[in-house]
């Protein structure tokens, strides 16, 4: 059978986006962007001590201690302009797995169609014939009130409300070694 040039471009575009959507492909990128940063590293393989997480605001990176020992880095983004991640020596105060927000999100109408995206509930009114969605926030560790490091969306920017996104792959890790009490250090 003979295909014309419609039918190449469209098979071609469905290779790309068969490719491009295979989950082979993260934990090393972290944005549709080419130049986009790895994501991260962990290895505590035979790593003992108290947990600790320091966070860099300037450079976009987390990374997670064991005693002295750095076990883990990560990618981040931190709070956009305006919305800037408070520096300061914090602990962890409360985990959530399965974290929604209730104040960030989406208006969506009973159809699931998103009518506003990334609102804010306390400010952004509600058009007619919608409801707030909240945000998921998997593997949330609450460090000050209303400010949290959880696995979202991680673009080589700042570009959070103040909580700190993990990417996926790495949220997880950082969860899982957190106990509440760890300390978690934010610098500028």
């Amino acid at each position: 059978m003979k295909t014309g040039p419609v039918f190449q471009i469209v098979g071609a575009a469905v290779a790309v986006l068969v490719f491009c959507s295979c989950e082979e492909i993260p934990p090393y990128g972290t944005g549709p962007w080419p130049h986009a940063a790895p994501a991260g590293w962990w290895n505590d393989e035979g790593a003992s001590g108290s947990p600790k997480i320091v966070v860099n605001v300037g450079e976009q990176k987390a990374y997670f201690y064991k005693g002295k020992r750095l076990v883990g880095e990560s990618t981040v983004s931190t709070g956009k302009p305006g919305f800037s991640t408070p520096p300061g020596h914090y602990t962890v105060l409360s985990k959530d797995v399965d974290h929604v927000s209730t104040v960030f999100g989406d208006y969506v109408d009973d159809y699931g169609n998103v009518v506003r995206s990334n609102i804010d509930a306390r400010k952004d009114s509600r058009p007619p014939g919608t409801h707030f969605d909240g945000a998921r926030m998997p593997y949330a560790m609450f460090f000050r009130s209303g400010y949290a490091m959880h696995q979202g969306y991680v673009p080589p920017f700042a570009a959070s409300h103040g909580c700190i996104r993990l990417p996926r792959g790495m949220a997880r890790p950082f969860f899982e070694n957190a106990s509440v009490g760890t300390p978690v250090t934010v610098k500028e």
